[in-house]
């Protein structure tokens, strides 16, 4: 009896085996169902194909080789990876029509967003992967979208579509590809658990929007070796449900360019944002701030942990807000929030060149904010060196700085004038500078630090 279990056992495993192998090694060419990728028409029929076959098939890759295959919407399925071979292309249309929304939702300027070129809703085991690229053509698709399409473009920009989007997957894989000019946001991962995102290069610039990575209420993720230039925010973490926080997230080894954040987290804020840590960044050239934290919507944000971090040429280099805008982004689920809490996080070992012209005028370096009752606690900044231009006034220094209690959250609502050079913080509790220096390139009348309702530890 012993024995015959023992053989069960063993052809079971096998049997595992070999499925699991076949599952390997199964290969649909896009060819093979249509395509043609020549851009001179719209393969994504052809593509859709390859895709629903092998997932009939159980799963496998689909290979899209060599050419230019010109697309609207695609969809994965369950099992499937789309694997773009070095000199492949898929092109997206210039019909921003011809794009699909399969899950619809509003960001945080208030705008229905959704529409893509590569999308998964509820998937398991999904990838894209390759040396080859996806261009959204996002200038191109713009200019026609407002020949066409004549409202004020605050109502109309969302009709454009986003490059990837990953809705409520388990099991997402993103590498080796190069994304470029999405008509929005370059890639959104929303409800996600299990995702893997390495060597991606994206190049996204051109329209507003252009994020580059959004990471929305995702559990288990890995992000790593990213070369990202991008015309709104390089690394971006967001909650726009108040049913999944992020969490469990670990991201090393980037290189961020942006015309907005490098770093920033809680834009859209309803669930938490918790055991996050990310290390060894290098972020150049953003115009409009390095590390942005934020807890505006209702989200507990802590246990956060940003360490070695390079930073040259960012306008304005760190950021942190509780505030209380207590937005709702999907109406038909969530209601508004109460103001959250922002507490336990570390940012250490970090060496940036502040931007000489900057949204604050003269620059400073670091700005921490909550609201009245409502306080930023235990932040710790540790090992910290930023060079500013200097040159503020005495009139300067006495300038009194808004509350902007249910702002955006964004540096500008403070300024132009923020009368600290280095740290100007309010109502926080436990704040502590552990050999945090500052060097100026010119005199600047302001003081170094400013603490207001709240306390703060120095250690030199």
């Amino acid at each position: 009896m012993k024995n015959m279990k023992r053989l069960l056992s063993v052809i079971l495993c096998v049997l595992m085996s070999v499925e699991m192998s076949h599952a390997q090694t199964v290969f649909f060419n896009v060819k093979d169902y249509g395509a043609r990728g020549n851009g001179k028409r719209l393969d994504s029929p052809a593509i859709q194909r390859a895709i629903d076959a092998c997932h009939r098939a159980g799963g496998g890759t689909v290979i899209v080789p060599p050419g230019t295959y010109l697309s609207a919407t695609v969809e994965l399925k369950d099992n499937v990876t789309l694997h773009l071979e070095k000199d492949a292309l898929i092109l997206g249309t210039t019909d921003y029509k011809a794009y699909r929304n399969l899950d619809p939702f509003t960001e945080g300027l208030g705008i229905e967003v959704g529409w893509a070129l590569l999308v998964a809703v509820d998937a398991r085991n999904v990838g894209l992967t390759g040396e080859g690229t996806i261009d959204g053509q996002g200038s191109a698709l713009k200019e026609r979208h407002i020949k066409e399409d004549k409202r004020p473009e605050k109502d109309r920009w969302g009709l454009r579509p986003f490059l990837l989007r990953w809705v409520r997957c388990q099991g997402v894989t993103v590498k080796d590809v190069t994304l470029k000019y999405a008509g929005a946001w370059t890639s959104h991962y929303f409800q996600c658990t299990d995702v893997t995102i390495d060597r991606v290069t994206i190049r996204s610039v051109g329209v507003a929007h252009n994020d580059g990575i959004n990471i929305d209420g995702c559990r288990h993720v890995r992000i790593s070796h990213c070369d990202i230039v991008s015309g709104d925010d390089a690394l971006c973490f967001k909650t726009t449900s108040s049913k999944m926080a992020c969490s469990d997230i670990v991201v090393t080894d980037m290189k961020m360019k942006t015309n907005q954040a490098g770093i920033k987290m809680g834009t859209e804020s309803m669930a938490p944002f918790e055991d996050i840590k990310i290390s060894n960044c290098h972020i150049y050239d953003t115009k409009n701030g390095g590390i942005k934290l934020f807890s505006v919507d209702g989200a507990c944000l802590r246990n956060v942990e940003i360490s070695d971090i390079t930073m040259d040429e960012v306008r304005t280099p760190m950021m942190f807000r509780l505030g209380s805008r207590l937005s709702v982004f999907r109406k038909q689920e969530d209601t508004k929030q109460s103001t959250g809490t922002f507490e336990n996080v570390v940012v250490r070992n970090v060496r940036a060149v502040a931007a000489d012209k900057a949204q604050l005028d003269p620059p400073s370096g670091i700005l921490v904010t909550g609201v009245p009752g409502h306080y930023i606690t235990n932040l710790t900044l540790e090992n910290i060196h930023i060079r500013l231009l200097g040159t503020g006034t005495e009139e300067d220094a006495r300038r009194q700085v808004p509350e902007a209690v249910d702002q955006y959250p964004e540096v500008k609502t403070f300024g132009p004038k923020i009368p600290a050079y280095g740290v100007w913080a309010r109502h926080v509790k436990g704040l502590k500078l552990k050999n945090v220096t500052f060097e100026l390139k010119n005199p600047d009348a302001r003081p170094k630090i400013i603490c207001e309702d709240g306390d703060l530890e120095i250690y030199e």
